[in-house]
C-alpha cells in the first residue's frame, strides 16, 4: 500500500475514534442529567415522606388550621402521580408546579407556628420543622446540581464538532429547572379564612 494510502486509513481511523468518543461522552452526560434528576426527586421524596409525620404532629396540638394539612396531603398525592407521567422535562414542569404549592403550604404551617406559642413548645414539632427546612436546603442544592449538570451537557451538545454527533444520534438538548413565577415574592399569609 503507498504512503497515501496510509495516511487516509489513519484519518479516517481518527475520525471514527473521534466520533465514537464523541458518541460515549454524550452518553455519559445524558446519563448523567437524568441521574442528577433522580437525586432531585429523592430529596422531593424525603420531604413528602416527612409531610405525614408532620400533619399527625400538629394535628395532635391543634384542630385551628386544617386546610394547610389537607393541601399538603393533596400536594404529596399528587407529587406521587405526576412523577410517574412523561419525560423528565415533563415531570419537572408537573413537579414545579407542586413543589410551589408545597412551598406556600410550608409558609402557612410556619405561621401557625408563630401564632400558637404551644406548638413552638412541642419538641416533636420543632424537629420535625427543622427537618423540614433541611429538607428544602437538600432541594435547592440539588437543583443546583441538576441545572450544572444539565448546562455542561447542553453546551457539549451545541458545540463544533460534537454537535454534529449530536444531532446525528439524537441527543437533544435538556431543560433546566426555573424558579417558579412569582418565586421571587413571599407568600401572603392569612388565617381569617
Amino acid at each position: 500500500m503507498k504512503k497515501t494510502g496510509w495516511i487516509i486509513l489513519a484519518v479516517v481511523a481518527l475520525v471514527v475514534l473521534w466520533g465514537f468518543s464523541s458518541y460515549n461522552g454524550l452518553v455519559s452526560l445524558d446519563e448523567g442529567v437524568k441521574a442528577q434528576w433522580a437525586k432531585v426527586e429523592t430529596v422531593y421524596q424525603r420531604r413528602l415522606d416527612l409531610i405525614p409525620n408532620v400533619i399527625s404532629t400538629v394535628k395532635g396540638v391543634t384542630k385551628q388550621e386544617q386546610d394547610i394539612f389537607i393541601k399538603l396531603a393533596e400536594a404529596r398525592a399528587n407529587y406521587l402521580n405526576a412523577k410517574t407521567s412523561g419525560t423528565i422535562d415533563d415531570q419537572n414542569s408537573n413537579l414545579q408546579l407542586l413543589n410551589q404549592t408545597l412551598g406556600q403550604a410550608r409558609v402557612q404551617l410556619l405561621a401557625l407556628a408563630e401564632n400558637y406559642p404551644q406548638l413552638k413548645s412541642a419538641d416533636a414539632f420543632r424537629d420535625l420543622i427543622s427537618e423540614l427546612e433541611g429538607s428544602e436546603n437538600r432541594i435547592a442544592v440539588e437543583r443546583s446540581r441538576y441545572n450544572d449538570t444539565v448546562k455542561d451537557y447542553n453546551i457539549r451538545i451545541r458545540r463544533i464538532p460534537t454537535n454534529i454527533i449530536a444531532a446525528l444520534t439524537g441527543f437533544g438538548p435538556h431543560k433546566l429547572f426555573e424558579a417558579d413565577a412569582g418565586a421571587n415574592k413571599a407568600p401572603a399569609v392569612d388565617f381569617t379564612k
